[in-house]
């Protein structure tokens, strides 16, 4: 856990958001924005790379690929990217509750 013996109050006020909302990313009913997520990751000692492959989100093998991909999003109607962003919530939070399964079974 990245953060380790602090409390849920005193880590969202290092990250800058309520204890409530590390309360339900480390329920798994919610997750972190990229910054936050990036945060965790440096708090934690890993590159954000290295926390995504942990969580099992794999890597596009062209960087030129997902430069596309962001640009095509750039461009789509928000109620699009919506579904886009539910979409990905949705895949880091199942990868998540993986992890933390993994790490109870062991």
């Amino acid at each position: 856990m990245a953060r380790g013996s602090m409390s849920q109050r005193a880590f969202g006020k290092l990250l800058g958001v309520s204890a409530t909302a590390v309360q339900l990313w480390e329920k798994g009913e919610s997750i972190p924005d990229t910054e936050n997520l990036a945060n965790i990751a440096a708090r934690a000692g890993y590159t954000m790379e290295e926390l995504l492959n942990f969580l099992g989100v794999k890597p596009v093998s062209e960087s030129s690929d997902v430069n596309q991909i962001v640009k095509y999003i750039k461009s789509m109607p928000l109620s699009e990217v919506a579904i886009i962003g539910r979409a990905v919530m949705d895949r880091l939070a199942t990868a998540a509750e993986a992890s933390i399964d993994e790490v109870k079974a062991s």
